[in-house]
Protein backbone atom coordinates (compact mmCIF):
# COMPACT_ATOMS: atom_id res chain seq x y z
CA UNK A 1 0.00 0.00 0.00
CA UNK A 2 1.25 3.16 -1.02
CA UNK A 3 0.81 6.85 0.06
CA UNK A 4 0.53 10.52 -0.89
CA UNK A 5 3.46 12.36 1.05
CA UNK A 6 2.46 16.09 0.44
CA UNK A 7 5.63 18.21 -1.25
CA UNK A 8 6.95 21.63 -0.02
CA UNK A 9 4.98 23.15 -2.71
CA UNK A 10 1.29 21.63 -1.52
CA UNK A 11 2.00 22.64 1.23
CA UNK A 12 2.90 26.11 0.64
CA UNK A 13 -0.04 26.24 -1.58
CA UNK A 14 -2.89 25.18 1.10
CA UNK A 15 -0.99 27.45 3.38
CA UNK A 16 -1.62 30.46 1.03
CA UNK A 17 -5.59 29.26 0.77
CA UNK A 18 -5.74 29.33 3.74
CA UNK A 19 -4.02 32.75 4.48
CA UNK A 20 -5.97 34.23 1.34
CA UNK A 21 -9.00 32.81 2.94
CA UNK A 22 -8.56 34.43 6.45
CA UNK A 23 -7.84 37.77 4.94
CA UNK A 24 -11.40 37.59 3.05
CA UNK A 25 -12.86 37.19 6.20
CA UNK A 26 -11.04 40.08 7.66
CA UNK A 27 -12.46 41.86 4.74
CA UNK A 28 -15.77 40.82 5.35
CA UNK A 29 -15.63 41.51 8.99
CA UNK A 30 -14.45 45.36 8.08
CA UNK A 31 -17.00 45.86 5.11
CA UNK A 32 -19.29 45.20 8.23
CA UNK A 33 -17.71 47.16 10.46
CA UNK A 34 -18.01 49.79 7.78
CA UNK A 35 -21.46 49.91 6.99
CA UNK A 36 -22.49 49.54 10.59
CA UNK A 37 -20.61 52.89 11.46
CA UNK A 38 -22.77 54.12 8.00
CA UNK A 39 -26.18 53.58 9.55
CA UNK A 40 -24.84 55.10 13.12
CA UNK A 41 -23.53 58.17 10.84
CA UNK A 42 -26.76 58.43 9.29
CA UNK A 43 -28.94 58.52 12.46
CA UNK A 44 -27.04 61.00 14.13
CA UNK A 45 -27.22 62.83 10.46
CA UNK A 46 -31.22 62.81 11.13
CA UNK A 47 -30.91 63.69 14.72
CA UNK A 48 -28.70 66.91 13.65
CA UNK A 49 -31.89 67.26 11.29
CA UNK A 50 -34.46 67.51 13.93
CA UNK A 51 -32.38 70.38 15.43
CA UNK A 52 -32.86 72.47 12.19
CA UNK A 53 -35.36 74.13 10.48
CA UNK A 54 -37.97 72.29 9.38
CA UNK A 55 -38.45 71.52 5.78
CA UNK A 56 -35.14 72.96 4.93
CA UNK A 57 -32.49 71.29 3.18
CA UNK A 58 -28.90 71.70 5.29
CA UNK A 59 -26.20 72.79 2.70
CA UNK A 60 -23.12 73.16 4.64
CA UNK A 61 -20.32 73.52 1.91
CA UNK A 62 -17.80 74.92 4.49
CA UNK A 63 -18.04 72.22 7.09
CA UNK A 64 -18.15 69.61 4.23
CA UNK A 65 -14.70 70.75 3.59
CA UNK A 66 -12.92 71.25 6.78
CA UNK A 67 -14.09 67.23 7.02
CA UNK A 68 -12.75 66.71 4.06
CA UNK A 69 -9.40 68.28 5.23
CA UNK A 70 -9.46 66.80 8.53
CA UNK A 71 -9.57 63.30 7.11
CA UNK A 72 -6.60 64.06 4.53
CA UNK A 73 -4.51 65.93 7.81
CA UNK A 74 -4.80 61.97 9.66
CA UNK A 75 -4.84 59.81 6.58
CA UNK A 76 -2.03 57.64 6.20
CA UNK A 77 -1.20 53.66 4.51
CA UNK A 78 -1.58 52.44 0.92
CA UNK A 79 -5.22 53.84 0.35
CA UNK A 80 -5.11 56.80 -1.90
CA UNK A 81 -5.50 60.10 -0.47
CA UNK A 82 -7.92 61.43 -3.53
CA UNK A 83 -10.05 58.91 -2.71
CA UNK A 84 -11.10 60.58 0.25
CA UNK A 85 -13.31 63.11 -0.89
CA UNK A 86 -14.72 61.10 -3.47
CA UNK A 87 -16.25 58.76 -0.94
CA UNK A 88 -17.11 61.38 1.55
CA UNK A 89 -18.78 63.41 -1.01
CA UNK A 90 -21.14 60.53 -1.86
CA UNK A 91 -21.68 60.63 1.37
CA UNK A 92 -22.56 63.86 2.13
CA UNK A 93 -25.00 63.90 -0.52
CA UNK A 94 -26.59 60.66 0.33
CA UNK A 95 -26.98 62.22 3.68
CA UNK A 96 -28.38 65.36 2.60
CA UNK A 97 -30.65 64.05 0.28
CA UNK A 98 -32.55 62.25 3.19
CA UNK A 99 -33.30 65.72 4.74
CA UNK A 100 -35.36 66.69 1.59
CA UNK A 101 -35.32 67.85 -1.81
CA UNK A 102 -31.38 68.18 -3.46
CA UNK A 103 -31.47 69.06 -6.55
CA UNK A 104 -28.61 70.81 -8.27
CA UNK A 105 -28.99 73.18 -11.43
CA UNK A 106 -26.15 72.99 -13.85
CA UNK A 107 -25.22 75.74 -16.58
CA UNK A 108 -23.29 73.66 -18.98
CA UNK A 109 -22.58 75.95 -22.46
CA UNK A 110 -22.99 75.07 -25.76
CA UNK A 111 -20.17 73.11 -26.45
CA UNK A 112 -20.12 71.49 -23.24
CA UNK A 113 -17.25 72.15 -20.89
CA UNK A 114 -17.00 69.90 -18.66
CA UNK A 115 -19.62 71.29 -16.14
CA UNK A 116 -21.91 68.29 -15.60
CA UNK A 117 -19.42 65.90 -14.55
CA UNK A 118 -17.97 68.29 -12.46
CA UNK A 119 -21.58 68.96 -10.35
CA UNK A 120 -21.81 65.08 -10.72
CA UNK A 121 -17.90 64.56 -9.44
CA UNK A 122 -19.14 66.76 -6.29
CA UNK A 123 -22.82 66.07 -5.65
CA UNK A 124 -22.81 62.33 -6.62
CA UNK A 125 -23.89 60.20 -8.90
CA UNK A 126 -27.60 59.51 -7.64
CA UNK A 127 -28.32 63.35 -6.80
CA UNK A 128 -30.35 64.61 -9.66
CA UNK A 129 -29.10 67.26 -11.84
CA UNK A 130 -30.86 70.18 -13.93
CA UNK A 131 -29.00 71.01 -16.81
CA UNK A 132 -29.22 74.76 -18.36
CA UNK A 133 -27.14 76.18 -21.25
CA UNK A 134 -27.87 79.61 -19.78
CA UNK A 135 -26.14 80.28 -16.20
CA UNK A 136 -29.34 83.10 -15.42
CA UNK A 137 -31.69 80.07 -15.93
CA UNK A 138 -29.79 78.16 -13.58
CA UNK A 139 -29.68 80.86 -11.10
CA UNK A 140 -33.70 81.25 -11.63
CA UNK A 141 -33.70 77.76 -10.59
CA UNK A 142 -32.12 78.52 -7.12
CA UNK A 143 -33.95 81.69 -6.79
CA UNK A 144 -37.84 79.80 -7.12
CA UNK A 145 -36.48 77.14 -4.79
CA UNK A 146 -37.02 74.71 -7.74
CA UNK A 147 -32.98 73.96 -7.23
CA UNK A 148 -30.40 73.66 -4.06
CA UNK A 149 -27.47 75.27 -5.38
CA UNK A 150 -26.25 75.91 -9.15
CA UNK A 151 -23.06 75.26 -10.56
CA UNK A 152 -21.47 77.93 -13.07
CA UNK A 153 -18.62 78.56 -14.94
CA UNK A 154 -15.66 79.89 -13.22
CA UNK A 155 -15.95 84.23 -14.05
CA UNK A 156 -13.23 85.51 -16.24
CA UNK A 157 -12.05 88.31 -18.19
CA UNK A 158 -13.68 89.12 -21.39
CA UNK A 159 -16.40 86.81 -21.45
CA UNK A 160 -19.69 87.40 -22.94
CA UNK A 161 -22.35 89.86 -21.44
CA UNK A 162 -24.52 86.73 -21.08
CA UNK A 163 -21.97 84.10 -19.17
CA UNK A 164 -21.01 87.26 -16.42
CA UNK A 165 -23.90 85.93 -14.46
CA UNK A 166 -21.83 87.33 -11.12
CA UNK A 167 -23.43 90.91 -12.33
CA UNK A 168 -27.04 89.67 -11.84
CA UNK A 169 -25.78 88.96 -8.23
CA UNK A 170 -25.17 92.36 -7.52
CA UNK A 171 -28.41 93.35 -7.50
CA UNK A 172 -29.65 91.73 -4.18
CA UNK A 173 -32.74 90.53 -5.53
CA UNK A 174 -34.99 88.11 -2.82
CA UNK A 175 -34.38 85.68 -2.13
CA UNK A 176 -30.57 87.00 -2.05
CA UNK A 177 -28.36 84.68 -3.99
CA UNK A 178 -24.81 83.62 -2.87
CA UNK A 179 -21.27 82.38 -4.09
CA UNK A 180 -20.90 79.02 -1.58
CA UNK A 181 -18.31 76.73 -3.21
CA UNK A 182 -15.64 76.28 -5.62
CA UNK A 183 -15.24 73.57 -8.03
CA UNK A 184 -13.53 71.04 -7.78
CA UNK A 185 -12.24 70.57 -4.23
CA UNK A 186 -9.34 69.10 -5.31
CA UNK A 187 -5.84 69.60 -6.88
CA UNK A 188 -3.93 69.06 -9.41
CA UNK A 189 -6.48 67.00 -11.73
CA UNK A 190 -5.34 63.60 -12.49
CA UNK A 191 -6.16 61.75 -15.82
CA UNK A 192 -9.95 61.02 -16.24
CA UNK A 193 -11.29 63.80 -13.90
CA UNK A 194 -12.89 66.74 -14.29
CA UNK A 195 -11.04 69.72 -16.13
CA UNK A 196 -14.04 72.42 -15.34
CA UNK A 197 -13.47 75.10 -12.63
CA UNK A 198 -16.59 76.30 -11.20
CA UNK A 199 -18.28 78.08 -8.33
CA UNK A 200 -21.81 77.27 -6.50
CA UNK A 201 -24.70 79.40 -5.96
CA UNK A 202 -27.44 79.34 -3.28
CA UNK A 203 -30.19 81.10 -1.88
CA UNK A 204 -28.45 81.23 1.50
CA UNK A 205 -25.08 82.73 2.71
CA UNK A 206 -21.92 80.36 2.61
CA UNK A 207 -20.65 78.94 6.03
CA UNK A 208 -17.31 80.13 6.89
CA UNK A 209 -14.98 77.25 6.69
CA UNK A 210 -10.84 77.32 8.13
CA UNK A 211 -9.65 78.75 5.12
CA UNK A 212 -11.78 80.72 2.60
CA UNK A 213 -11.97 83.04 -0.30
CA UNK A 214 -14.51 85.23 -0.96
CA UNK A 215 -15.91 87.52 -4.15
CA UNK A 216 -16.68 91.23 -4.15
CA UNK A 217 -18.41 92.92 -6.51
CA UNK A 218 -18.40 96.50 -7.60
CA UNK A 219 -19.60 99.50 -9.42
CA UNK A 220 -16.30 102.00 -10.60
CA UNK A 221 -15.57 104.80 -12.34
CA UNK A 222 -15.23 103.94 -15.65
CA UNK A 223 -11.78 105.62 -16.59
CA UNK A 224 -10.44 103.54 -13.33
CA UNK A 225 -7.25 101.35 -14.59
CA UNK A 226 -6.63 97.88 -13.11
CA UNK A 227 -3.41 99.62 -11.84
CA UNK A 228 -5.59 102.08 -9.68
CA UNK A 229 -8.03 99.51 -8.47
CA UNK A 230 -5.29 97.40 -7.40
CA UNK A 231 -3.85 100.07 -5.36
CA UNK A 232 -7.16 101.31 -3.62
CA UNK A 233 -7.43 97.69 -2.85
CA UNK A 234 -4.00 97.43 -1.48
CA UNK A 235 -4.64 100.75 0.55
CA UNK A 236 -8.21 99.44 1.92
CA UNK A 237 -6.20 96.02 3.07
CA UNK A 238 -7.32 93.95 0.01
CA UNK A 239 -5.24 92.13 -1.89
CA UNK A 240 -6.81 90.40 -4.59
CA UNK A 241 -6.05 87.08 -6.12
CA UNK A 242 -8.16 87.71 -9.53
CA UNK A 243 -9.38 91.44 -11.05
CA UNK A 244 -12.48 91.10 -13.53
CA UNK A 245 -13.15 94.44 -15.03
CA UNK A 246 -16.04 94.95 -17.31
CA UNK A 247 -16.50 97.81 -19.21
CA UNK A 248 -20.03 99.38 -21.48
CA UNK A 249 -18.58 100.05 -24.53
CA UNK A 250 -20.31 103.60 -23.90
CA UNK A 251 -17.95 104.01 -21.60
CA UNK A 252 -20.74 105.28 -19.06
CA UNK A 253 -20.32 101.98 -16.39
CA UNK A 254 -17.95 99.89 -15.13
CA UNK A 255 -18.14 96.98 -13.14
CA UNK A 256 -15.90 95.42 -11.16
CA UNK A 257 -15.18 91.75 -9.21
CA UNK A 258 -12.62 90.87 -6.84
CA UNK A 259 -11.32 87.48 -4.80
CA UNK A 260 -9.72 87.94 -1.66
CA UNK A 261 -8.22 85.43 0.58
CA UNK A 262 -10.49 85.15 4.18
CA UNK A 263 -14.32 85.35 4.69
CA UNK A 264 -14.95 88.57 4.33
CA UNK A 265 -18.46 90.41 5.22
CA UNK A 266 -20.54 93.24 5.01
CA UNK A 267 -19.22 94.89 7.97
CA UNK A 268 -15.82 93.90 7.27
CA UNK A 269 -14.06 97.36 8.17
CA UNK A 270 -11.80 97.18 5.19
CA UNK A 271 -15.41 97.28 3.28
CA UNK A 272 -15.81 100.71 4.21
CA UNK A 273 -12.52 102.19 3.36
CA UNK A 274 -13.70 101.41 -0.01
CA UNK A 275 -16.40 103.23 -0.25
CA UNK A 276 -14.99 106.84 -1.46
CA UNK A 277 -13.61 104.61 -4.22
CA UNK A 278 -15.69 102.30 -5.22
CA UNK A 279 -19.66 102.05 -5.34
CA UNK A 280 -22.57 99.59 -4.36
CA UNK A 281 -20.20 97.10 -2.77
CA UNK A 282 -21.61 94.00 -2.73
CA UNK A 283 -20.12 90.90 -0.84
CA UNK A 284 -21.10 87.86 -3.38
CA UNK A 285 -20.01 85.20 -0.72
CA UNK A 286 -17.83 82.99 -0.04
CA UNK A 287 -16.12 79.83 -0.56
CA UNK A 288 -13.33 76.52 0.57
CA UNK A 289 -10.23 77.16 -0.78
CA UNK A 290 -9.65 73.79 -2.57
CA UNK A 291 -7.12 71.57 -1.45
CA UNK A 292 -3.62 71.65 -3.46
CA UNK A 293 -0.89 69.42 -4.04
CA UNK A 294 -2.59 66.07 -3.51
CA UNK A 295 -0.80 63.50 -5.34
CA UNK A 296 -2.45 62.18 -8.10
CA UNK A 297 -1.02 58.93 -6.83
CA UNK A 298 -1.97 58.58 -2.67
CA UNK A 299 -1.81 61.07 -0.28
CA UNK A 300 2.02 61.21 1.68
CA UNK A 301 2.40 58.66 4.93
CA UNK A 302 1.32 61.02 7.82
CA UNK A 303 -1.28 62.95 5.44
CA UNK A 304 -1.41 66.34 4.98
CA UNK A 305 -0.70 69.20 7.24
CA UNK A 306 -2.67 70.00 9.99
CA UNK A 307 -3.65 73.20 8.21
CA UNK A 308 -5.56 70.76 5.56
CA UNK A 309 -3.55 72.21 2.76
CA UNK A 310 -0.75 70.67 1.34
CA UNK A 311 2.02 72.99 1.09
CA UNK A 312 2.89 73.32 -2.83
CA UNK A 313 3.27 77.17 -2.89
CA UNK A 314 0.11 77.00 -4.71
CA UNK A 315 -2.22 77.41 -1.78
CA UNK A 316 -5.58 77.79 -4.00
Amino acid sequence: MSSTVPTDASAAADTTLATLADLRAELDRLDDAVHDLLMQRAQVVMGVAALGARGKVPFRPGREADIVRRLLARHSGPLPGRVLPRIWRELFAATTSMQGSFVIAVCEPDPPGGFVACAREHFGVLTPLRMHHSPLHAIAEVSSAGATAAVLPLPVDEEPTRSAWWTVLLHRDAPRVHVVARLPFWLPRGEGTPQAQAMVVAAAAPDPSSRDNSLLGFELPPEMSRARLSAVLATAGLTPSSIILRRDPDGHAALGLIDVEGYVTSDDPRVARLADAVHHLVVLGAYAVPVAGLPVGGAPVGGLPAGGVLADGAGA
